[in-house]
């Protein structure tokens, strides 16, 4: 069983035409192009967190993944989610700042960040 595994993770790694990784505090997040067997190119993310179980010399260490699978057709409805996603998050975190003497008012537009839009975006293949 583990050697078929193996085999199916080996040839899941040889269809990656392109591999991207963000590392981000304990997570790693992998972009990588791959392609359909009718030759179309889609985006493959992956999560993959390190867990660390136990302490000292008995502790073990895992690593939790989770995958999303991203196809061409849906490229731009998928930015448009994200960076509508993103813009909420950044004006919302900046509503909830508590005033402090050293905030200057003027600044917090410039704490949210000119997110690209979809249409930015050239994605050709």
């Amino acid at each position: 069983m583990d050697e078929f595994k193996r085999k199916n993770n080996e040839e899941m790694e040889k269809d990656v035409l392109f591999s991207h990784a963000v590392k981000a505090g304990k997570r790693i997040y992998y972009m990588d192009v791959r392609k359909t067997r009718k030759e179309e190119l889609y985006l493959s993310i992956t999560e993959s967190k390190k867990i660390t179980t136990g302490d000292g010399e008995s502790a073990q260490v895992s690593f939790e993944k989770h995958k999303i699978f991203l196809y061409r057709e849906d490229f731009s409805n998928f930015i448009d989610g994200l960076t509508k996603t993103i813009k909420y998050i950044h004006e919302a975190e900046n509503s909830n700042a508590p005033a402090t003497e050293t905030q200057d008012p003027a600044s917090d537009s410039e704490k949210v960040p000119d997110l690209p839009k979809p249409d930015d975006f050239k994605i050709e293949f």
